[in-house]
């Protein structure tokens, strides 16, 4: 039975370059604005990553707009953590910032073992190959927590 949605659900990894940012799009397109969703990394000191947005547009989910930023750069702006209801952190890193940053808020953050696709290939098609299969472990993911996509759309 798949759990319910949260109202809010923030994404990390360590560079919001390419894991948060996938998990971000492709739970907009799964379950469109039954949730807020955003994402943020360890460190913002890159921009997103072109193979990233190349396999999300296989399954419709454009990428191209999103802009990095980093927790510090969320509480620079204003965005408060403890309005999350669930933090879904993407990689140890992640997880570890998250954990010190809510220790005195009452959030759930999980940990989703996700694959960091960055460096495990030489040629383009072999990157493809590893970026689809960290796109697949999120679509997993989402689809094993909160049931499959409710705006029609199937991978």
């Amino acid at each position: 039975m798949p759990a319910p949605l949260p109202q809010s659900v923030l994404f990390c990894c360590d560079h919001n370059a390419v894991r948060s940012p996938m998990a971000e799009g492709i739970m907009k397109k799964f379950y469109g604005t039954e949730s807020y969703v955003q994402s943020a990394g360890v460190k913002s000191d890159m921009d997103i990553d072109g193979f990233a947005i190349a396999v999300c547009r296989e399954i419709g989910v454009e990428l191209e707009r999103h802009r990095t930023r980093s927790f510090d750069e969320m509480e620079q702006w204003g965005d408060d953590l403890s309005s999350f209801d669930l933090i879904v952190a993407l990689s140890p890193a992640s997880q570890r910032r998250a954990l010190d940053l809510t220790r005195f808020f009452h959030l759930d953050v999980v940990y989703w073992p996700i694959m960091d696709p960055t460096g495990l290939a030489q040629d383009r098609e072999a990157k493809l190959v590893a970026y689809r299969k960290t796109r697949d472990q999120i679509v997993g993911h989402l689809t094993g927590r909160w049931g499959p996509p409710q705006t029609g759309e199937e991978t």
